[in-house]
């Protein structure tokens, strides 16, 4: 019978692991929400593999699964901030060096596609302050080029952009509530 067991747990095991994989290799396809519902689903099959395995009191097990979902909810929402900062960080530079009213274009190319890569203008609305603290205001367009069923279209932000060193950094503490939520 304890044969039995173990083949059970390790078939479960396995299961979880390929079920775990299928989900995040099925989420790396560009949509944050794939990706983000498919490391919570893995996270919960690892974690009921592994409470099964390890013990058979229902109390921990539960707390093992909800541990597992919450690190894998917790690493989804690093990695998303991580991408914005790195959009951010893109469109700043572009916005640094602009005087107001011109334009140029920015974009993002990300190694891992967690997120699609964008693009998009950014120009300079007006100086905010000069001399020791360079801040602007900028506004930034995120532009979706035409396909077979939808037309091109354009989505405009406003943000801020101070000077530190040689560097232009993203100053908005909320800059586009309705673009990345409270992940930014």
């Amino acid at each position: 019978m304890r044969r039995a067991i173990r083949r059970h747990c390790l078939n479960v095991t396995a299961l979880a692991t390929y079920l775990a994989s299928a989900a995040v290799g099925t989420s790396l396809t560009g949509c944050s929400s794939l990706y983000s519902e498919g490391a919570t689903a893995g996270a919960g099959i690892a974690g009921a593999a592994v409470a099964g395995t390890v013990t058979n009191n229902a109390a921990v097990a539960t707390g093992i699964g909800l541990g597992a979902v919450a690190a894998a909810r917790a690493g989804v929402q690093y990695s998303e901030r991580v991408m914005h900062t790195y959009t951010q960080e893109q469109i700043a530079t572009a916005a640094g060096p602009l005087v107001v009213g011109a334009v140029a274009p920015w974009f993002t190319k990300h190694s891992v596609p967690i997120e699609p890569d964008e693009k998009g203008r950014v120009t300079v609305s007006r100086v905010i302050s000069t001399g020791t603290l360079d801040c602007k205001e900028i506004v930034f367009s995120v532009d979706t080029d035409a396909k077979k069923d939808q037309p091109a279209s354009s989505s405009f932000y406003i943000a801020a952009v101070c000077r530190d060193g040689d560097v232009w950094k993203w100053a908005s503490a909320e800059p586009a509530t309705a673009r990345w939520g409270a992940l930014q």
